[in-house]
């Protein structure tokens, strides 16, 4: 690590009152949490995807009859 990051990070965590690996522990903790909110919302999506059983585009509404809707 470079050496004015190191003398950052101490700097930082004395003004926290804690000490640089504290900060690097917090920070390995809340990349892990990061993780798995990640996963948490891929597996929503997923099933999400897998519960809508027809959808499609082509019976849409084009853009005129959309305007002619909006008038009405």
């Amino acid at each position: 690590m470079p050496d004015e990051i190191y003398r950052q990070a101490r700097i930082h965590a004395a003004e926290q009152g804690t000490s640089v690996s504290a900060l690097v522990a917090a920070h390995l903790r809340s990349l892990s949490g990061l993780d798995t909110e990640l996963a948490r919302l891929a597996a929503l999506q997923r099933r999400t995807f897998e519960s809508v059983k027809e959808f499609s585009a082509g019976d849409r509404l084009d853009r005129d009859a959309v305007h002619e809707r909006a008038l009405s």
